[in-house]
């Protein structure tokens, strides 16, 4: 197959989650022999040598209007762009719609990835744009051939049944064989580590800090974030260290006995999620704390990892449970070879060209 990854708005980075999960799949796509190219809408920004492999279509980012206007033309280029690509099929990661985008639909068949429930997660980007999105979603979702859920939550969710789409379950994944272990530190105080960006409030980054307050006895070490203005002063237990690159941030991960995932997807209306940047703490070994439903690993019992719920109120109610399996995970790391069946993105491919081999099939059938 000749598959062409359209990625919009976004400029995916080397060192971000999506960017390494998408060019570990581009490259098991081309490893399994079939011709694979990514397209990436993007405002600028970025270095170039920052970005994964991809043809970059850039728009300036300058003021609401002329943004849109910038973003539009770069879509007309998108669009040229896969024309002359003559791809088999297109895969396109969930993004805002944008005109003329929909024209992808009239070059070969596209399959949808959808990772969250973008209509209340698109409810952080303000009235308008979430206005925006309400009305224009159906655009892309009535004429995709297909959709690849990240959850089962998210397959049956009435934001995306409603269309009667074919739909194929498949959390996110990682390359196991790219990461290496991290050995146990030796620490008699644990240390806990949060990842995120600022501004997403199903990170719970509140919480965090309710729970250093709590526990003056554990460290909590917060990466992506600089400050927390509104939670000064901070518990001397809990650290920022704001944006770092994947080398300085795994010195801090090396340093920590356990790491905690996202604490408020119930803030956005969701219970299940296979995050990346958890997979990417039990790829390098670290046990995981985790406050929802994990699509791969909920069925799993294993000692390093620890599941609480998924509510308002987890840090009063399993904040001590939190607490007692830092002691418990100090000197121990996530056994990889349990989680290569589950996590590991090898097998997630060979699915996903499957779905994608299922969707052409069908498209040929009815052309024929």
């Amino acid at each position: 197959m000749r598959i062409a990854y359209v990625s919009l708005h976004w400029a995916r980075t080397k060192n971000s989650g999506v960017g390494k999960k998408i060019q570990s799949q581009l490259e098991a796509w081309r490893g399994m022999g079939h011709e694979a190219r990514v397209f990436m809408h993007a405002s600028t920004g970025e270095p170039a040598s920052g970005l994964i492999e991809a043809e970059v279509i850039p728009y300036e980012s300058r003021g609401k209007i002329q943004t849109e206007f910038n973003r539009i033309r770069a879509a007309r280029q998108l669009v040229r762009a896969l024309e002359a690509f003559k791809p088999d099929i297109i895969y396109l990661r969930y993004g805002i719609y944008v005109y003329p985008a929909h024209r992808l639909m009239g070059i070969a068949p596209v399959v949808e990835e959808i990772n969250t429930n973008d209509l209340t997660q698109h409810e952080d980007l303000g009235g308008l744009y979430s206005l925006y999105n309400r009305f224009t979603r159906g655009i892309f979702l009535r004429r995709v051939r297909g959709l690849v859920a990240v959850s089962r939550e998210l397959e049956v969710s009435p934001a995306f049944a409603a269309y009667r789409k074919p739909t194929c379950v498949i959390a996110n994944g990682i390359d196991l064989d790219s990461f290496k272990p991290l050995s146990a530190p030796s620490n008699e105080t644990p240390r806990l580590v949060f990842i995120g960006s600022p501004g997403y409030i199903w990170h719970g980054v509140d919480k965090l800090v309710d729970f250093a307050r709590r526990f003056a006895d554990v460290q909590l070490d917060i990466v992506g974030y600089d400050a927390l203005p509104e939670f000064e002063p901070l518990p001397p237990n809990l650290t920022l260290h704001g944006y770092l690159s994947s080398e300085e941030y795994l010195k801090v991960l090396a340093r920590a006995d356990t790491a905690i995932s996202s604490l408020a997807l119930h803030r956005i209306q969701l219970d299940e999620a296979s995050t990346l940047k958890s997979r990417e703490c039990l790829a390098l070994g670290l046990p995981l704390v985790t406050a929802y439903t994990d699509t791969d690993l909920d069925e799993a019992r294993f000692d390093f990892l620890l599941k609480i719920p998924n509510k308002e109120d987890n840090i009063q109610t399993h904040g001590d449970a939190i607490r007692a399996f830092a002691y418990r995970m100090r000197g121990i790391r996530a056994e990889r070879a349990m989680l290569k069946d589950r996590i590991d993105l090898a097998r997630k491919e060979v699915l996903r060209l499957k779905f994608f081999e299922e969707i052409l099939k069908e498209a040929n059938a009815q052309h024929s």
